[in-house]
């Protein structure tokens, strides 16, 4: 028998295993099988529909599961649009009442949540019943906060209606709660489609809501493999989709809900760069790696999988890396000394086992501990690859798995350059004991999330989301309330009610004293200089009464690419400050107010309304509204629980392409450049197909109001051929589209190439009410929020 005075010259732990007679008491109680929870009750279970759920530790059975067909979908939305009135008009203070009677209630039941959670998903219960349940707790209060202050805060809103939403079994019950609580806050029913290989958690904390009252269809969780998610995507009666998963079924997400005009957000995959300068704390690094990388055994969508090194540390760090290797504890997830627990599923297990494999075939070289994992269940080592080439498998495709890739780097912009190498943009952590080197590159990154000298930090206060294939839309804190809201009385998407455009009948433009006209012809506008289209043809532009007006070059995708060629060079734009902004939005107001008799005649002759001033007028009030935005959008200080603060920015999405509505030829096209323009954009704008002249008479005053070139490039033609070939494009990095529903749906399937951001819509707003046509939800549109966490102190 092992003394104690051995143990103390050893010091190896000791097992120390959790109890799960709780758990399976539960089980039993449940005979083992598991129905829908649908309208506040448990259907029967068909045996037929049974899938077994494993302990991925063991490989053995933990429950029998139904696997979720149409008639089961099709019930829990019907439950969720019958409960929605109700729920609504409970009123903030009321819906506050019950998630906070739902926070109690997984305090209460925390151990349960936690050891059932180690037991599905196989992480260790360290991190169930010291992270996650805690985590989940966290979300319910918080957002108890902004059920009450809804009525306050978020004044002119309501919530998105019915929401279907599907998450990852990497952390069941807190994506739950990431997702199920801003919605119920917002006044949002819910149906929830857990992960096949962990919908254990999701159906206990059913039983709660069914506890505290919850009203019957306000939360239905339906199980079941992928089709069950597709059933879910394609239901007519979801208003809004929120999904956490991989970019591939992202992709397929985006475009299965192509023109159906339901509110979408995406978190998907991540690359994430741990970046270490020479200056940092190398053992406080080595710490931050184990909890980067090997945190749910690498199974984070954010995990710290690249580590950028610079040169003359990176021998040191890697020594002191595989002497930690050596001491991680793997094992039974249920012991509570066991740092890394199992693989979810055998199938993961191949797919890591693959991966790493290629790695060595490619030429890295691999480390891993001594020790050996236990033969039974889904276990795989900690892994360490060094003289890994960036463009290598290892270093570009998503592992999720305990595989950490080394690289090393010189200088700060090289640093900067190998962590974007990556379509992804989920996360990042920056070391180094230079604050001011940290929040330079910072900003620098092209990432949803930064962590300074810390990693996977996350709290209910601080948004978390992703930048280019890496998903669009935040959850938590503010800006994630945002995407259960929509504008109060805004009524469903029907059928397309703008028209495409359409020739009319044609007639000269009589000439004035028997002499012809002067041709004008406007070319393109690209990169700050009119330039005469690609194709070298034009298009005929009629007025009200059938004239002729003039031509416009048919754009094509050259000229596009010439456009978004100019737009990238005019990056700089984005690092203007924002009264410098501000003064060339105020001057373009002022030029356009000073030629405001001439554009007023020129639409009055494309509209025949003869409400041309008016327009005017509200294009020069509309720059001024941006102008004055533009020095003070600013982002938050969110007060998060570390002994420091997180930066909540808002930054410029980058080439945003805009393809712009008929109803209001100049003032439509001044309402959605400005608000990107005013937060740092750069733009390529296509006109009014109907009535483009409105705003090719605006490069007269682009020109003379010091607008840098390339800021606002203009392509005219065909709207709907050119903002398709606009969301194809790689380097745009969102495209806003106002305009028929055929165009908007063929905008949103091409724009799944690079998962860019998306703004559509075809039902006309009314353009000269600044209530509807101005303001925070454009601005909104227009950017991206980074959350930096800086920690402090000594």
């Amino acid at each position: 028998m092992t003394t104690v005075a051995e143990i103390f010259e050893t010091m190896e732990y000791g097992p120390a295993p959790e109890a799960d007679a709780p758990v399976r008491q539960w089980l039993q109680a449940h005979d083992g099988k598991f129905g829908q929870y649908v309208n506040g009750r448990w259907t029967d279970v068909d045996d037929a529909r049974l899938f077994d759920v494993q302990e991925p530790a063991n490989g053995k059975r933990l429950a029998r599961v139904s696997q979720g067909n149409e008639a089961d979908v099709d019930a829990a939305v019907q439950a969720a649009r019958a409960a929605l009135p109700k729920w609504k008009a409970l009123g903030g203070h009321a819906r506050a009442r019950y998630l906070y009677a739902l926070a109690r209630a997984v305090q209460k039941h925390s151990r349960l949540l936690a050891v059932l959670e180690t037991m599905d998903n196989g992480k260790s219960i360290r991190e169930t019943r010291d992270i996650d349940i805690p985590l989940v707790a966290r979300h319910f209060y918080h957002h108890a906060g902004w059920a009450q202050l809804l009525e306050s805060e978020f004044a002119g809103y309501e919530g998105a209606g019915v929401v279907g939403q599907i998450i990852p079994w990497n952390f069941p019950l807190l994506m739950l709660a990431w997702k199920v609580a801003p919605a119920l806050a917002a006044g949002c029913t819910v149906v929830l489609k857990p992960a096949e290989f962990t919908p254990m958690t999701a159906l206990a904390f059913a039983e709660l809501a069914h506890e505290v009252g919850l009203p019957n269809g306000v939360l239905n969780i339906v199980t079941g493999d992928g089709e069950t998610g597709k059933l879910l995507v394609a239901h007519e009666g979801v208003d809004k989709l929120a999904f956490t998963g991989s970019t591939e079924v992202g992709r397929i997400i985006r475009k299965a809900t192509a023109g159906s005009g339901k509110k979408l957000s995406l978190e998907l995959g991540g690359k994430s760069p741990f970046i270490v300068f020479d200056d940092a704390d190398l053992d406080s690094v080595v710490e931050g790696v184990v909890d980067a990388i090997w945190f749910n055994q690498g199974q984070v969508c954010c995990a710290g999988s690249r580590l950028l090194v610079q040169e003359g540390v990176a021998d040191r760090l890697y020594e002191k890396l595989r002497a930690r290797m050596e001491r991680l504890r793997l094992g039974n997830p249920l012991d509570k000394a066991v740092d890394i627990g199992a693989i979810v599923a055998p199938v993961q297990l191949e797919r890591i086992r693959g991966l790493v494999e290629q790695g060595r075939e490619e030429g890295a070289q691999m480390w891993q501990p001594s020790w050996a994992c236990p033969a039974e269940g889904c276990f795989y080592p900690p892994t360490l690859f060094t003289d890994v080439s960036p463009s290598a498998t290892i270093a570009q495709v998503e592992i999720f798995g305990p595989v950490l890739v080394a690289m090393t780097f010189r200088t700060p912009g090289e640093a900067v350059s190998l962590a974007n190498n990556t379509p992804y943009g989920l996360a990042a952590s920056v070391w180094s004991e230079n604050i001011n080197l940290a929040l330079d590159v910072a900003p620098k990154l092209k990432c949803g999330v930064v962590w300074v000298n810390s990693t996977n930090l996350f709290d209910a206060a601080a948004g978390f989301g992703g930048y280019r294939e890496s998903g669009f839309g935040r959850e938590g804190g503010r800006e994630g309330m945002w995407e259960y809201l929509k504008p109060a009385g805004t009524r469903d998407p029907g059928p397309g009610t703008r028209e495409s455009a359409a020739p009319s009948p044609e007639s000269r433009v009589p000439s004035p004293d028997g002499l012809p006209p002067i041709d004008r012809t406007p070319k393109l506008y690209v990169g700050g200089k009119q330039a005469r289209p690609d194709s070298g043809y034009s298009r005929r532009v009629l007025g009200a009464d059938g004239r002729v007006l003039g031509a416009v070059g048919e754009g094509n995708r050259k000229d596009l690419r010439n456009a978004v060629e100019a737009a990238h060079k005019a990056a700089g734009w984005a690092k203007t400050s924002g009264h410098a902004k501000a003064q060339i939005l105020y001057y373009t107001a002022e030029n356009l107010a000073a030629r405001a008799d001439e554009f007023a005649r020129r639409i009055d002759d494309l509209t025949g309304r003869g409400d041309g001033r008016a327009e005017i007028d509200a294009a020069v009030s509309r720059l001024f509204t941006y102008a004055a935005w533009a020095d003070k959008y600013d982002g938050l200080v969110h007060d998060v629980p570390i002994r420091g603060v997180a930066l909540a920015m808002n930054e410029p999405i980058g080439v945003v392409g805009v393809a712009c509505p008929d109803e209001a030829p100049l003032l439509g096209f001044v309402s959605l450049v400005a608000p990107l323009v005013a937060t740092g954009n750069t733009v390529i704008a296509i006109p009014s197909e109907k009535y483009p002249l409105a705003a090719t008479d605006f490069y007269g005053v682009l020109d003379t109001s010091d607008v840098p070139g390339g800021v606002i490039n203009i392509v005219t033609g065909e709207r709907d051929s050119l903002a398709k070939t606009l969301a194809e494009h790689d380097d745009v990095d969102a495209i806003w589209y106002f305009g028929p529903r055929e165009g908007a749906k063929a905008v949103e399937l091409a724009s799944a190439s690079n998962m860019k951001r998306t703004w559509t819509e075809w039902t006309p707003r009314a353009w000269r009410d600044a209530r509807v046509a101005e303001g925070r939800e454009f601005l909104r549109q227009a950017t991206q929020v980074k959350n930096v966490w800086i920690p402090y102190g000594e």
